[in-house]
């Protein structure tokens, strides 16, 4: 039988493309060709944090790279998140087409028979159409916020959005205000659907551009989910309805599906920052479920105030942590930590701080008993399936809805405020770090059942399991039957 050939085409951050190697690993594994597709700008990033090696690939596995569409003095702008979303939409169409069709005349490279992007991406669905490949889209967020995503257009309509004044951002509105419409969602507040509903802007870019990559999603022939059923078993009937007739996959947690033993499934680990793995030796020597582990994404930024508060706290905790602060989670990285906090930690040997770590690996290690996260929809998922509740303080797009899962819905996290205040900080840390007690439902035990229920799915005869192997027949089945071409109109 001919080989199917995957190219993955993950939107240029770590919360996607890191789920989109995870996919590749996964179809690599079953016998799938994959071209996994960087922009040039990361391309370059991972040869200098892990080395050229890295990208050379293996068998069946190759990397390649396209323009992101920006130029370089745009990088260091204060919106580089969402002109990077302008570019790429913009920009990236041609470079990915030249790439499929150079692929399809490679000797010893099977045709390409489907493109997976990323949400955020929906350029390389227009461009599988014009070639007439399959395509599936492989979401790197949770079903409730991309049912938040999908509702921003109708938030506008019923007034919501955009918001009145400035003065709506501080007097409360966007906690008090309650959306209780949105398909298969608890009712929510406003500000927890998205960091995007705070604008006074009626041509607001990220709103317009979440709305049309949403709408968008219909160009794809079925969606990937990085989640699992009996997390979000409502919303996702609800999703379902929404698209139907095409198939929603829910695999995840992805790195749960991973066989971590299997060299043959996996490709190698991209990381936009160089990891730091002596993090792993200071755990080991930890008691089990004694160190909180603090981490806030890729994309969070602190102000040196915050950055104390959040310090300060964590010391008064009075329990160890592993903290990861990259270099430009504030200006100067772990240099703008308090000097006497430092002294005072490195004396006691309580902390052990790192520019950037396997945070993977840190979760599931047993010394970790806590996570105090941005709730980025891996960092959550990956906390799940290691069942290790969370303090949680998002700042940006769907880590508001995530939190709100996190704490009200799943029962496995505790919610900081907006302003940081070191006396919260300790105070929810000591909470989260409760150690389970025969007959009490601590934020530990009900952790350490989603961690059962996520194992569960992706074991063999699991949810997430039996769909991961109903998609790669339906990756089978597009060898033989690609789409037709869309309309010249």
């Amino acid at each position: 039988m001919a080989r199917p050939h995957v190219v993955v085409v993950p939107y240029p951050g770590s919360g996607n493309i890191n789920p989109a190697l995870q996919l590749a690993k996964l179809l690599h594994g079953h016998g799938v060709y994959i071209t996994f597709v960087n922009t040039e700008h990361n391309h370059s990033r991972v040869q200098a944090t892990v080395g050229a090696a890295a990208l050379v690939g293996s068998d069946g596995f190759r990397f390649e790279a396209i323009p992101d569409g920006l130029v370089e003095a745009d990088r260091d702008a204060g919106d580089y998140d969402l002109g990077l979303s302008a570019a790429t939409s913009s920009r990236c169409a041609e470079p990915l087409r030249e790439l499929l069709l150079r692929l399809n005349r490679t000797p010893g490279v099977p045709p390409v028979t489907c493109v997976v992007p990323t949400v955020l991406m929906s350029f390389a669905l227009e461009v599988a159409r014009e070639l007439g490949v399959a395509s599936m889209v492989l979401c790197g967020c949770s079903a409730a916020s991309l049912m938040g995503q999908m509702s921003l257009r109708e938030l506008q309509d019923r007034g919501y959005l955009p918001l009145k004044d400035k003065s709506c951002l501080t007097n409360g509105h966007l906690e008090k205000t309650v959306i209780d419409w949105m398909p298969g969602m608890p009712p929510m507040s406003l500000g927890d659907i998205s960091s995007f509903v705070r604008t006074t802007d009626p041509d607001d870019f990220g709103i317009r551009f979440h709305i049309l990559e949403t709408q968008a999603l219909v160009k794809a022939g079925a969606l990937i989910l990085n989640t699992f059923h009996d997390l979000e078993a409502d919303v996702l009937e609800a999703l379902r309805a929404e698209y139907y007739p095409r198939i929603i996959y829910t695999i995840g947690p992805l790195g749960s599906l991973l066989p971590a033993d299997d060299d043959e499934a996996a490709a190698a680990d991209l990381s936009l920052w160089k990891q730091d793995t002596r993090c792993l030796a200071w755990l080991d020597a930890q008691p089990p479920g004694s160190v909180v582990y603090a981490n806030f994404g890729s994309l969070t930024v602190l102000t040196a105030k915050q950055l104390a508060e959040f310090a300060w706290g964590l010391k008064a905790s009075g329990h160890p942590f592993l903290w990861s602060i990259r270099d430009n989670l504030v200006p100067g990285g772990l240099a703008a930590l308090p000097p006497d906090f430092v002294a005072d930690a490195e004396a006691g040997r309580r902390c052990c701080l790192t520019a950037w770590c396997p945070q993977e690996q840190v979760l599931r290690h047993p010394a970790v008993g806590c996570f105090l996260t941005h709730n980025g929809w891996n960092s959550t998922c990956e906390s799940m399936a290691a069942g290790v509740p969370m303090v949680c303080w998002p700042v940006f797009s769907d880590q508001y809805t995530n939190c709100k899962y996190a704490c009200d819905v799943w029962g496995v996290g505790l919610r900081l405020d907006e302003e940081v205040r070191r006396e919260q900080v300790a105070g929810h840390v000591r909470q989260a770090m409760q150690a389970e007690e025969e007959g009490t439902r601590t934020l530990r035990s009900i952790a350490a059942e989603w961690k059962a229920k996520a194992k569960d799915a992706t074991a063999p005869g699991g949810s997430s399991s039996n769909n991961f192997h109903n998609m790669l027949t339906a990756l089978q089945g597009s060898l033989s039957s690609p789409p037709p071409p869309s309309p010249s109109n």
